[in-house]
This record gives structure tokens, sequence and C-alpha cells, in this order.
């Protein structure tokens, strides 16, 4: 219902009619659900409503409090409790001015203790009681139902909780809907937060994952409350029809016009429920071509695996049969047919078409006969028919014994205007009439019928089986000869085509499998499915050979013939050996068939166990289960075992290619590693070793400044290369998983005091915010130090002058946090994996500044502390690199923090 509509009730409600209920209800914090209410009721106030503010609160945002305007506010009512006043809604108030419309912010908000109610929703309903219409919102984290849900989510409890029924029973429910991206934005901008809890808001409770997740939940519970809504307006106008849930919908395609429609419509019908699946199928003909256009179903494969299905060809002679036996072999539960493009004449002339039978004889699958624009308008123009079906031969010999007697009628009645010429002329039309419909078989029949009634009734003498002059015996052969002759061609010429679209169809099917092929990453198991699918069969195996089994089993038989041969030296006994060598040979080789690739229930372990066997080189067989297949089928189906074959190497290269791939990434790592360390191992030595030197030497006599200047140098130089060594041990350490780590309950703020005193002077500029009360953590102490002051070196070096980085601590759940704050210059989103690879400075062009192992050894170290390092934006610009760590378990467990707190200082930029 509108807003107009509610001021509509309004003018005509009943004196002591309860009030309407509006909810605004939002994701979470910010999205906008005040300022909305505040909006409406402006609209409404301008529209002649009498509209108060009974209760609303700003949180200090600008924007709302600038649109409160001059909407009247009702005074709040000041309630004393442990010796502080707080301000609530004062009901008394609102109910005495009674206005038309009352404003109500934070529908789910509990009250002060000593207020009337509990819950401001009871407040709401004491108005909604004497008739004043309430416009009020809510979040969804605060419904009572999702409760639990949003706390395994966000891991912050919701103390404040409203009854879904409560909310259910608004009037109008109004989703106030914005991306997490947008709402981070706005976050980020000040408009939500103060500034000193939007680092900590954005980097715990106000993550992208959190707000996708709380706005799916709010769409959800929205489009139950929309179907319950529906659902009572059905029953209120006897709707009793039902609508289809979850489905595996087959969509039959025929490359026309109307397939689009079709595809979206199964589309639809699949998406009702969750994992419903799409298949999209078309039939080529084994007997011809249907007249599909190849672009068209191109572009409709296109279009259905755009909308998340599938797509299928499949050769069958009867195309219902086909269609439900691939449907019932993929479990469908629908199948969407388009209404015929026949006209009625052609309807009337050849019978039920595929969609009727479809109908008939689809059993426990549900079809639907889609109608489109193209209805009764044909299929354009004529198609280039095949070899001659069943239905053909059948109407061939229906004409065959129609056409000779209604001639003989027809030519009877019209003998004294023609003569034996024109009446075997007339004959020999309708010959080739029989053969063009039915073939050799109709027409000679209608030939040797015709000669028969010309001798009887139309050659003299007439009514005998004698033929008196013999020009006539001569024209009746004659006739009989070319009735031949041309129920030949035609016969041989439906073949001819029947062939040739049979070819067209075997070419179609195999350029679409390896269309499939080239366009998926699973090759062998694409091309079994369309095996399977394509020639009816229950399951389709690639068997190999053992490497191997060959040599044994030859061994074998080598063996076994001399141990028979020496026994007797008979011929008798030594001709059994052999046989002997032979039976184990077999049996060797079939113990060592091994399945490459499958598809299908019953996979074949052996080719004799298989209907239908294709060799494909010594080690490889095709092996089919399910029905004999006739010779025209083997030929393409050889074809597609030479495509398996070559899928099968195909993908072993592949792996071989990816098992090479860590190889040459340790050679990328080797040679990075000697690139690197040619100069960084170098110039801390050079520079050690020229400082030894020198203080060794008698030619110089070294004041004391100098010669503490010299030591200074050296000993600088050799921790910069203890540094060096023990992060190229650490790293090969987590690389090879060998390193050792202690976790232990620790203090982080003493963690991170020690790692900036590692840093000397520049990490005394760091500012630190960790709060006293922060659990303890569960870590390697010294290698959590070495971590942080990876990170804080990190961020020091990129942060620009007079703004030094941040370092603050918060509790999420069971994890607590440690972020590392700068203001520079920040990675691109697109780099920030690059970042965490050995041996990569990103933005660096010389080794000056190391070896770029800082932050993939610090990650490393997290993660085998079982914690997590990852990059973010700083608002306003720069790094924020979040490090969360396992809490220790307390006496009681973990304890997990509501709002994050954190009390960031820090230097604005």
């Amino acid at each position: 219902m509108s807003g107009e509509g509610l001021a509509d009730v309004r003018a005509v409600r009943q004196p002591g009619a309860r009030g309407q209920l509006r909810i605004y209800l939002g994701s979470a914090a910010g999205v906008g659900k005040t300022f909305a209410m505040l909006n409406e009721g402006h609209r409404r106030r301008d529209r002649g409503t009498d509209v108060v503010i009974a209760f609303v609160e700003t949180h200090d945002r600008q924007h709302t409090a600038e649109q409160i305007g001059d909407l009247e506010i009702i005074p709040r009512a000041r309630i004393p409790y442990r010796g502080t006043w707080f301000e609530e809604m004062d009901i008394d108030a609102v109910l005495a001015r009674h206005p038309d419309v009352a404003l109500v912010d934070e529908f789910a908000h509990t009250n002060v203790p000593g207020s009337r109610n509990e819950k401001r929703w009871q407040d709401v309903a004491e108005l909604l009681d004497a008739g004043i219409d309430v416009i009020s919102n809510v979040n969804i984290q605060h419904l009572e139902s999702l409760n639990d849900v949003v706390e395994k989510i966000t891991g912050v409890p919701q103390r404040e909780t409203v009854p879904d029924a409560v909310v259910r029973a608004a009037d109008q429910v109004e989703l106030i809907d914005m991306t997490a991206e947008a709402l981070r934005r706005r976050m980020a901008h000040g408009n939500i937060y103060k500034a000193d809890k939007i680092d900590a808001a954005l980097t715990n409770y106000f993550r992208i994952g959190n707000l996708s997740a709380l706005r799916e939940l709010a769409l959800l519970w929205l489009a139950d409350k929309v179907d319950e809504g529906l659902q009572k307006y059905r029953a209120a106008h006897d709707i009793h029809g039902t609508w289809e849930a979850r489905e595996r919908v087959v969509v039959a395609l025929t490359g026309g016009p109307e397939g689009d429609t079709l595809i979206r419509r199964a589309a639809r019908i699949a998406a009702r429920s969750a994992g419903g699946d799409l298949l999209a199928v078309h039939v080529t003909r084994s007997d011809g071509l249907t007249g599909a256009d190849p672009a068209a179903l191109a572009a409709q494969r296109r279009l259905a695996e755009s909308l998340g299905g599938t797509y299928h060809q499949v050769v069958g002679d009867d195309v219902h049969e086909a269609l439900l036996t691939f449907a019932r072999a993929e479990n469908a539960t629908q199948l969407v047919l388009g209404a015929s493009r026949r006209g009625w004449l052609s309807s009337l002339l050849t019978g039920p078409g595929v969609s009727m039978r479809t109908v008939r004889e689809s059993g426990d699958i549900d079809v639907h006969i889609v109608t489109h624009s193209y209805v009764g308008r044909g299929r354009g123009l004529p198609r280039a028919h095949g070899g001659l079906t069943r239905q053909r031969k059948l109407a061939g010999y229906a004409l065959a014994v129609v056409l000779a007697p209604l001639l003989t009628l027809v030519l009877s009645a019209l003998r004294s205007h023609l003569v034996l010429s024109s009446e075997l002329l007339v004959f020999l039309a309708g010959v080739v009439a029989v053969a063009l419909v039915g073939g050799f078989i109709p027409a000679m029949l209608e030939a040797v019928a015709g000669s028969l009634l010309l001798n009887y009734y139309f050659t003299p003498p007439l009514h005998k089986w004698t033929i008196a002059q013999p020009n006539n015996a001569l024209a009746l052969i004659i006739f009989v000869a070319v009735g031949f002759a041309v129920s030949s061609v035609v016969d041989t010429a439906a073949t001819r085509t029947r062939q040739a679209a049979r070819s067209g169809a075997e070419s179609a099917l195999l350029a679409t499998t390896a269309g499939s092929v080239l366009r998926g990453q699973h090759a062998l198991p694409a091309i079994l499915d369309r095996v399977r699918e394509a020639f009816g069969m229950d399951s389709v195996t690639l068997l190999e050979l053992q490497p191997g089994a060959r040599l044994r089993s030859a061994a074998q038989a080598a063996s076994a013939k001399p141990a028979g041969s020496s026994a007797t030296g008979s011929g008798a006994t030594g001709s059994s050996a052999p046989a002997s060598g032979a039976t184990d040979t077999r049996a060797a080789q079939r113990d060592c068939w091994i399945p490459v690739g499958t598809s299908g229930e019953s996979p074949v372990g052996r080719p004799e166990d298989a209907d239908v066997e294709v060799p494909i080189s010594d080690n490889l067989v095709l092996a089919l289960r399910g029905r004999a297949l006739p010779a025209t089928d083997r030929r393409v189906l050889g074809a597609f075992a030479a495509y398996a074959a070559a899928a099968l190497e195909q993908g072993r290269l592949a792996a071989a290619a990816e098992a090479a791939g860590p190889i040459a990434e340790a050679d990328r790592v080797r040679t990075a590693l000697l690139a690197a360390v040619s100069h960084d191992l170098r110039t801390p030595l050079a520079a050690a070793k020229a400082a030894i030197t020198s203080l060794r030497s008698n030619d110089v006599e070294w004041a004391a400044e100098d010669h503490d200047e010299l030591l200074a140098t050296a000993d600088e130089s050799l921790d910069r290369l203890a540094r060096l060594v023990d992060n190229l041990l650490d790293m090969s350490r987590l690389q090879a998983g060998a390193l050792a780590v202690f976790p232990r309950r620790a203090d982080l703020a003493e963690i991170v005091a020690r790692s900036l005193d590692d840093l000397g002077v520049p990490g005394r500029s760091v500012t630190v915010n960790v709060p006293d009360d922060l659990p303890e953590v569960k870590v390697d102490p010294a290698i959590l130090e070495r971590v942080i002051a990876n990170l804080v070196a990190n961020a020091l070096r990129y942060s620009p002058a007079g703004t030094p980085p941040a370092l603050t601590g918060s509790a999420l759940h069971d994890r607590v946090e440690l972020r590392v704050i700068d203001w520079g210059p920040g990675i691109p989103e697109e780099n920030r994996d690059q970042m965490f690879v050995p041996f990569q400075r990103l933005g660096d062009t010389d080794n000056t500044t190391g070896v770029g192992l800082g932050l993939a050894l610090s990650r490393g170290l997290t993660e085998a502390m079982g914690g997590t390092l990852e990059p973010d934006d700083t608002p306003g610009g720069g790094l924020t690199m979040t490090l969360s760590l396992p809490a220790a378990p307390g006496p009681d467990g973990p304890v997990p923090a509501d709002m994050p707190s954190s009390g960031l200082s820090r230097v604005t930029p």
C-alpha cells in the first residue's frame, strides 16, 4: 500500500480504528532508515497530514539532523535511573497531542528501567491502539529469529531484539537497501560514526563479508514477508493453484526463432528453487536435418550458458523419444517445449506433432508447452527432407490402395472421351505420385495394380484379362517398366538424401563436441558425457591397459609353454601348453584394465563386459554399456574414441605442466634470491670488512670518535647481515614446513612494546592504542615480535613526513586484531596478492631496500601461529595491515567484544 493509500484510509477510517504501522527495514546502521522516515514525514506534512516527531535519534549525524527541519518535535520524557537522567519517548504527550502520524525512531530500543513499557515497540502499540499512524525503523539484526545467525556472522551479540511477529504484523515494510561497498564509503566519509571509531568499525563489524551477509538476510526476510502477503491475497481471492519449486528443467530447442523465449522461460522455472538446473537439448534426427540454423543454435547455446545452464545435443530417430530418454537419464522433473509452428493444414495431414506425443508418453515428467509469437506460422522455407520415414511409407501404401480404384472410377466415366494412351499417362502420373510419397515398394504395387486395372477396364476386350492387340500389351509392359524406373530413382534419391543428412547430423554433433572440449577445462568428461547422451547408453568408460601388463602376460605364457612341453614330450601335451599360456595372458590383461574416465552409472571394468567395444590403440579401449549399436553409429563412435584419446593425452600434458609449475617457481625464487642476495649480502659484508680492516690498520692513527664510529658501522652491518640470514632461513623453513612454533599465552601490549624497541628511534614515533582490557593471545611471542617489527618498519618506510603510522588493537569474538595503519600512497587492490610473494618489492627499483622478504615472511609466520594477515585501505588514503590472532581461552572461554572499541589517536594527514 502506498503512502497516498494510507492517507485515503485515514480519511475514511472509522472512529476508534487502529492506526497503520509502516516500518523501514535496513541491513545495518547508516543505510538511511531514519533519513527515509523523516523524508516521508515531510512528504506527508506537505500533503496536509498532521505529522509530529515522537522520538528521533540523530547520533550526531549532520545530514540526519538537517533532515528534521521544521517538523514538530514532541518533548522527551526524563527518567531517573541509578543517579542519572535518561530521555525516552513521552507516550502520554504524544497521546495527548494525538497527531495523524507519529515518527518513532529505533523500533527495537529497550527503554530505561522505570518506563511504562520495557520495549519501544510496546510504546508504538499504544499509539496504534489510539488510532495514530506510526512510521518507525529497525535493522535486520534486531529481529529475534535472526539473533543467533547475526552473532555467528558478525561475532557481536545483539541485546536489543523485537519479535518477528510484531514486525510482520506491520501494514507496510519497506527495505532501505545499500551495497556493502557504498555503506563502507559512507562510513569512511564520516557520515555514520565519529572519526575515532571509523577504523575499528571498518575492520570489524563493517567488513564487506558481514555487510553482504546482513544484506542477504534482509532481502530474504522481506521476500518471505512479501510471500506471506501474497498467500493471504490468494486465500482472500480463492486462488488454489500452486507454484513450482526447485526443479531440474530440460528445454528442447529446434534452432527456431522461439528458442530464446523457451530458454528464458525454462531458466525462470529452474530459478524458483535454490540449486535448480537448466539443461538445453537439441535433437538431431538421424533421418535428416530438421531445418535448424547452426548460427541460431550457437546463439541459443550461449544464452543458455549465460543463464547458468548447459547445452547438449543428441541424435535420435524419434525426436520425442530422444527427448524423453535424455530427460529421464538426467533425472529431469520438467520438460519445456514450444508450441508447434506448423499450420493447421500441416497438423491435419501429418497428425500429432512432437509436443503432443511427448505429453502422452512423459509419465512423471511435467511438460510445459510454451506459446510464442511464431505459433502456427509454419517453419519458413521448405525443408530439405531426408530419407523416407515409417509414416511416409505407410502414407504411400494408403495412397496406392486409394489412388488406383479412384483413377479407375474417374477414367471409366470419361471412357468415351479418352484413348488408351491418355489413360496410361494418368495411371503413370499416379505411380509417380505414390513413389514421391512412399518410395519404391508402394510405387511398384501401384504400377502392378494400375496395369491390371488398365487391362481389365480399358484394354479391348473389356472386362477380360486377355489383350487383343500386341501394341496394347507393349504399352502395358512399358507402363510397368517406367513405373519401376521412376520408383527406383525416387527411392535412391531418398536414400542418398538420408545418408547425406545423417552425415550432416554426425558432423554437427562432432562439431558441437569439439566446441565443448575447446571451451571447457575438463575435456575427457565432456566427451564421455556427449557419447553417452548422443547414443543413449547407460555408461561410457575409457579403459587403459596398465603399463607393463603385456610384458608380464607374455612372460607368464613363455614360462607355461616349456613346462607343458617337457611333461611328456607328446604332441598332444605339448600343444596344450600354448593354450594355457594364452589363457594366462588374457587373464592377466583382464586384471590390468583400469578406467581413466567414465560417464554414467555402472561403468565397465573390462572390455569383454561392454556391449560395444571400440579399440583406440594397443592400451586404450572405449567401452559402452547399454545396447548394441549399428555399423553406421560405430563409424562416428570411432571419431569420438579418437577425441577421447586426444583429450586424455591433453589432460596428462596439462597435469605434467602443472606439476612443473612449482619447479619453475622454485627456479624463479632461486634466481631472485641469487640476484638479491648478491647485493644484500655483499653490502653489509663489505661495510663490516672495511670497518674492521681500517681498525686493524697500523698506517692510520684513529681518533676515539672515529674508532667508535667504525665499530658502530661494523656492528650495524653485521646486525643487518644477521637479520637477512634469519629471514632467509625462516622463509626456507616455512616453505619446507619445518618451522618450529611454540604458542603460549602472551600479552599483546608487551609484544608490541618490544617490537617497537627493536626498531630503535623510528619506532618511538608510532602511535599506539592497545586497550588494557584486551584478551591475551595464544602465539609464539618471539615470532609475533618479528612480524610486528616487519609490518611497522614497512609502514614507517612509506608514511609521509610528520604523519607516523599507528597501531590499534581490538577484540572480535574469539580473535584479537592488531592493525598497522599508515597514510602513505597505499597499494592498488589488484597488486595486493603480489606484495606477499617472496622477493617482490612493489615500487622499488633497486636492491637497496632489502630482498623483498618482509611481508611474505610476515604472512607465513602469522599463518604458522594460526592467524591471518590481510591488507585493506586506510580511510583517507594509505594501507592498513590487519593482523588477526587467536585469543587465548580464559577460564570461561574467550571474551567477545560488543562493537570493537578503539581509542585510536592519530595525526590526520
